[in-house]
Formats: C-alpha cells, structure tokens, sequence
C-alpha cells in the first residue's frame, strides 16, 4: 500500500506504534523486511521509556530493538535510517539533552 502512494521510506518502531497500538519486535521485524523488499527506505525507531532509563537499561532496551531490525535487514544497510527516540522525553515536558543524545549514539554506533 505504501509502494502505490510513490512513497520512498516508511517509519517502523516508532513509540506509539509499540506503545499505544501493541506492536512488537515480530510484526516490526516482518514490516522491515517487507518494506526493504518493496524497495523502500526504512526509517527504524528505536528507544527506551522513562523507567527504563531511570533503571538503568537503555541500551538493553535499544539493542533488543536495534537486533530486530538486524535480523531482517539482511544486506540493506544502506536503506536503513535509525533513528533514536528517547519515548521518556516525548510529551512529557523532560528533554533529551545533546549529551544524553550522542552518548546513546554512541552506543549504538559501537553495537553496529
């Protein structure tokens, strides 16, 4: 359906997708590997909620989600956009500072 708007790219993981409509690592995971092999950029969500941070788990959290969408991306790599969202700091008046910011891109750069 996205293919037939002319659309290049397709968000998947995004916070309310997991968080308010239930979506999990396996349909995530399924919609990347369609997406790529519909020839679309994807866009890949990942981040931790506030009591997740607070304890300590951030990257535990985001490899979890960062190895789904390995595990489906094959050879795509250079379809692939990750982008980080700290859930803790949507809405909720809190603010993702450009430290935290790049010590998690850090990470997550290490992991790849």
């Amino acid at each position: 359906a996205v293919v037939s708007t002319q659309s290049t790219g397709t968000i998947l993981g995004h916070a309310e997708r997991r968080h308010v409509f239930s979506e999990g690592n396996g349909q995530i995971g399924a919609k990347t590997a369609a997406a790529l092999a519909s020839g679309l950029v994807v866009i890949a969500c990942i981040g931790e909620k506030e009591e997740e941070r607070e304890g300590g788990k951030t990257m535990d959290v985001c490899i979890e989600q960062l190895t789904t969408f390995r595990d489906n991306i094959g050879d795509n790599w250079a379809k692939v956009v990750i982008a980080y969202e700290p859930v803790w700091a949507i809405g909720t008046g809190k603010v993702a500072t450009p430290e935290i910011a790049q010590e998690t891109h850090s990470q997550i750069r290490s992991w790849l």
